[in-house]
């Protein structure tokens, strides 16, 4: 099963070495549903947290400063713990 990749609390190098800065930014408020990713997605949490927890595996808790790549095909629950925003990319 692809996991997710994560990358803790990266460095202002490594977002300016993915042009993190020129990503979309998307807002939304504490809340539960569940998303299926047609393509892969990374992303970097602006502010906020989130618990992802994919279909049939374990939960993963994201803050700011988070870096995660999820891949093409997975569904998951996205808990939104904190109001959130985060840059994001689309493969």
């Amino acid at each position: 099963m692809p996991r997710i990749q994560i990358e803790r609390a990266i460095s202002a190098e490594r977002q300016a070495e993915l042009g993190t800065h020129h990503w979309p930014v998307w807002e939304k408020n504490i809340s539960t549903f569940p998303w299926t990713y047609d393509c892969s997605e990374t992303c970097l949490l602006i502010e906020g947290e989130v618990i992802v927890t994919p279909e049939g595996g374990e939960p993963v808790t994201l803050h700011t400063g988070d870096l995660a790549t999820f891949p093409a095909g997975m569904s998951c629950t996205w808990q939104i713990t904190a109001n959130l925003r985060k840059h994001y990319f689309f493969e």
